[in-house]
């Protein structure tokens, strides 16, 4: 009996350090992996077209975070990849440090993820405001639509975010005069009707994911009716890959490239680590490690930069995708590093047959879907605070850039919660005819409540002498306590105008 409950404990913890070694795990896994695999496929390639970049290179972004972060602890079932929340993002740092200047981007942020996770700030990320991360995907959300609605329509999308947004009415006129770019919005708007249609028939559902299905479609009717559309520009998957020269890292210098570095690397990790908190939600397996799945990140990304890729973080939709299917262990993540391992080196070709306009309605109803509008309602009637930093946050990334709205968000989230606790207020007590009020201040005296609490003590009498008590404040701030001292000397030099001061009586106050 107690050698079969050593082999049984043995193989239990055989299969904890070895996935593979489980044959009933690696069958679910096995199962599960395609179905991540066929959800993250026309995922990888739109990112990365979105962003600006050779096809491939989102491939090679997937097959990184199936092959070295899905086999590095943290998380066990989330898994990773190029995301849509990044795409603005990198759009732009394409657009200003060029493609070269993406591998040292993401290398740098990869390195610096690791170091975070290494001093064990990963449980830290969960304290950025949960309004703030809402507002950052909605702004990303809206600039993602903004742009996409042009590529909907085989046009070229300006650069800035209220560019986009401006020459919308332009795209409009011009999309509604030429019969090629009709064609091409027709595609996309049925590419987006598929996306939300098809998860209700479920059976089918089971078998295709909606976005592969989504796209599959859209070729197939391109290929078909030789439709005149834009399509996927193939470059080979060894010929994308343009790792950083060492004349690139000499930009790092630069304010700009290390405020994106900064950028790439909080938007991820805070990314990544919020996904993994949704993700523990949908299992009853091992919770994440949080420090351990920051530095998987790191390494993943690492390995991005120095073979020029695209940035990863977890997405919650291929996460989702691999819990639903019955994954057991991380051996699925990997297996679907695997398969795009083998797609990209096998049938490259196929990537040239794909419409840009399909690829943009894959994105439009991604973009869509990183807009929280069932939160809004009840945020607004039940914390309206936070809802007031949510659209501040996401209106700031529309009309700047991420990173300052971002920091605009965390600014207001920290000026939110200094408000909410500085509760201030005052008690008086009068012990008699000529003895002084006895002024009894609460709470917390901050800067913010000041004009708050000088209201409150100017409208005590003029003609009394006031003995003002700090001793039962949680917290005074030096601005607050100089502000009271200053204002108990003048109202009691203004009193002693009008009111005897008895000898015995002492004018010093208590501040305690």
């Amino acid at each position: 009996m107690t050698h079969t409950n050593h082999t049984t404990r043995g193989s239990r913890l055989a299969a904890r350090l070895n996935p593979l070694r489980s044959r009933g795990s690696l069958r679910a896994d096995f199962t599960a992996s395609l179905v991540v695999f066929l959800v993250a496929l026309p995922l990888c390639v739109g990112i990365a077209v979105a962003s600006g970049v050779p096809a491939e290179l989102g491939l090679v972004t997937g097959i990184v975070g199936g092959l070295v972060t899905g086999l590095l602890p943290g998380s066990s079932l989330q898994v990773s990849g190029p995301a849509a929340g990044l795409t603005v993002l990198v759009f732009e740092a394409v657009r200003t440090f060029g493609l070269s200047g993406l591998g040292v981007l993401v290398l740098a942020a990869g390195l610096l993820q690791l170091l975070m996770g290494a001093l064990r700030l990963g449980r830290w990320f969960r304290a950025i405001s949960v309004s703030v991360v809402q507002g950052m995907l909605a702004g990303i959300g809206l600039v993602l639509i903004a742009g996409q609605l042009y590529a909907l329509a085989d046009a070229e999308a300006p650069g800035s975010g209220p560019d986009k947004l401006l020459g919308l009415g332009a795209l409009l006129v011009d999309t509604a005069a030429d019969n090629e770019a009709l064609i091409a919005v027709g595609l996309g708007a049925a590419t987006v009707a598929v996306l939300l249609l098809w998860p209700r028939w479920r059976a089918a559902a089971r078998v295709l994911p909606a976005p592969l299905a989504a796209v599959l479609l859209a070729t197939g009717v391109t290929a078909v009716g030789d439709l005149p559309v834009a399509r996927v520009e193939v470059r080979g998957l060894f010929d994308s890959i343009q790792p950083p020269g060492l004349a690139d890292f000499s930009s790092l210098a630069s304010v700009g490239m290390l405020s994106t570095v900064v950028a790439f690397t909080l938007i991820a990790s805070a990314e990544s680590l919020f996904s993994a908190a949704a993700v523990d939600r949908l299992h009853d397996g091992p919770r994440t490690r949080y420090d351990k799945e920051l530095m998987a990140q790191g390494a993943g990304n690492t390995v991005c930069g120095v073979l020029g890729a695209l940035p990863m973080t977890a997405v919650i939709v291929r996460s989702s995708a691999n819990v639903s299917a019955g994954a057991r262990t991380k051996a699925s993540r990997v297996l679907h590093g695997v398969w795009l391992l083998l797609f990209a080196a096998v049938f490259p070709a196929a990537l040239g047959m794909i419409p840009l306009c399909s690829l943009a309605g894959v994105l439009l109803h991604a973009g869509w879907k990183l807009i929280p509008l069932k939160d809004l309602g009840p945020m607004w009637r039940e914390h309206r605070a936070e809802a007031v930093v949510l659209a501040v946050t996401a209106l700031a990334i529309v009309l700047t850039d991420m990173f300052k709205g971002v920091l605009l968000g965390l600014l207001m989230a920290v000026v939110k919660t200094a408000w909410e606790t500085s509760h201030v207020h005052v008690e008086t007590e009068d012990p008699g005819e000529g003895r002084p009020l006895r002024v009894t201040v609460l709470g917390n005296a901050t800067f913010l409540r000041l004009p708050k609490l000088q209201d409150q003590l100017e409208a005590l009498p003029a003609d009394r002498r006031v003995e003002l008590r700090l001793g039962r404040l949680r917290h005074v701030d030096h601005a607050c306590a100089l502000a009271l001292a200053q204002w108990e000397e003048q109202h009691n030099r203004v009193a002693a105008r009008t009111e005897p001061v008895p000898r015995e009586e002492s004018t010093s106050s208590m501040i305690g």
